[in-house]
């Protein structure tokens, strides 16, 4: 198996529901600016709309960051739109919800389950250049933390700005980094 850290985003182009209208999104959108793929299960479940609803409290957050939150499951455009509509949790949804009835894009990052036609709970950050910087895909039980994700994207915004650093475990924004040389070693 490839490593999926630093490899390319794959090229798509699917149907999505956000706030009250169908759109098409494709890779094109992604092109220089950061975006999250918050893969899950199904629409009309019962983690789903914990996460989702978890995300859709930070998405203002996440903006600000210059980051742009993309739901997506194998359900269609048209399921999105009633589960929204059937909803008060989802309805608080303002990010794009991508469909992927043909389970490409959930094959294309490598969370598809086939034999159930869904996707594992895959969260992954591209970066503006296009390159996965963040993988992380959790059985469909576990359910995930907006709050840490988001830890997440600032750390990888830190250093993509500030290369020669990185970010030691917990770090949060405006803590101490790391430089790594030599001197470093045998020493933390």
């Amino acid at each position: 198996m490839e490593p999926i850290i630093n490899s390319q985003a794959p090229e798509f182009k699917v149907q999505a529901f956000q706030n009250g209208s169908f759109k098409t999104v494709s890779s094109d959108d992604i092109k220089g600016k950061w975006a999250i793929f918050f893969f899950y299960p199904a629409d009309f479940t019962f983690v789903c709309p914990t996460e989702l609803v978890d995300m859709a409290d930070k998405y203002a957050q996440f903006q600000a960051m210059g980051v742009e939150v993309y739901s997506v499951s194998t359900d269609s455009h048209f399921v999105h739109k009633a589960w929204h509509d059937a909803s008060e949790t989802i309805r608080k949804i303002k990010y794009p919800m991508l469909a992927d009835p043909t389970g490409a894009l959930s094959r294309a990052f490598g969370v598809m389950i086939e034999e159930d036609g869904m996707a594992y709970r895959g969260t992954f950050l591209v970066n503006p250049e296009g390159k996965i910087k963040l993988a992380e895909i959790n059985d469909n039980g576990i359910g995930r933390n907006a709050d840490e994700l988001l830890r997440k994207v600032e750390a990888a915004q830190f250093i993509a700005e500030h290369p020669s650093e990185v970010c030691p475990a917990k770090w949060k924004k405006g803590g101490e980094t790391l430089k790594p040389s030599i001197d470093l070693v045998g020493k933390i």
